[in-house]
């Protein structure tokens, strides 16, 4: 199993916080986003890494070497980082991620370790981490399911009303689901140069294709995207305490 990290973004939003700084190495609790992220993933036996990185990249290259040593980590440069959106920095992994199956995580997210051990113990080999807790708005990637969890939508764009909850940027794909993913994201980029969406737009066109994708329940267990210098005071006030108890 290779997780692949995206964290190639300015993060405009969490200014003057990330002038110098890379969002995913903003500082909540004495750790850094990723450090929480990787240390994680290797709590739950995943021990190789994808990064993909833009915006100050040698800090997040620096951080990786120096905090996890013998990690066996993988960089993949985004060089349009302030002009493309997260589906072509998906895209960019697809030589390292091919024939693997995928952990795919955006780097802005607080979470309990416990939803990746949720998603690796799915009896759907390919699912994604939903919070049925959260009242979803306008922003949030919202999820419409089918009968057992299976997913029939997943954007922005979902019916505030026939949303199930929110998904919050952690998936698990099978080798299978990535080998076709990768083949809709190269039509995406290459024949409709369609890199300023999100990657579900992705995911939703291999569900059109043909194969499942299913939700996990993940609402027990604490979380939270930061956005904005307001997520990032509310994180240190509301998150981090139960994380770190």
């Amino acid at each position: 199993m290779t997780a692949v990290i995206l964290a190639a973004g300015i993060a405009a939003r969490l200014r003057p916080l990330t002038d110098n700084t890379p969002k995913c190495l903003l500082e909540l609790g004495g750790r850094s986003i990723l450090v929480r992220a990787v240390d994680n993933l290797l709590a739950s036996g995943v021990s190789r890494i994808v990064f993909v990185t833009g915006y100050l990249r040698e800090q997040i290259e620096t951080a990786v070497r120096r905090q996890w040593p013998e990690l066996d980590a993988v960089f993949v440069h985004n060089p349009r980082f302030d002009s493309t959106n997260n589906i072509y920095s998906l895209w960019l992994t697809r030589e390292v991620v091919a024939g693997a199956g995928m952990l795919l995580l955006d780097s802005d997210i607080l979470f309990d370790r416990r939803i990746v051990d949720a998603l690796l113990a799915s009896p759907h080999a390919d699912c994604i981490a939903l919070n049925r807790a959260i009242e979803v708005g306008e922003e949030e990637i919202k999820v419409r399911l089918g009968s057992e969890g299976r997913i029939e939508e997943i954007s922005k764009v979902v019916s505030i009303p026939d949303a199930a909850g929110e998904s919050i940027g952690i998936e698990r794909f099978s080798p299978a689901f990535t080998t076709h993913l990768f083949d809709v994201l190269d039509r995406m980029i290459t024949e409709e140069e369609r890199v300023n969406i999100f990657y579900e737009a992705a995911f939703e066109q291999v569900i059109r294709e043909g194969r499942a994708l299913y939700a996990v329940d993940i609402s027990p267990f604490s979380c939270m995207e930061l956005d904005t210098v307001e997520d990032f005071h509310r994180a240190e006030r509301d998150v981090i305490p139960l994380l770190d108890h």
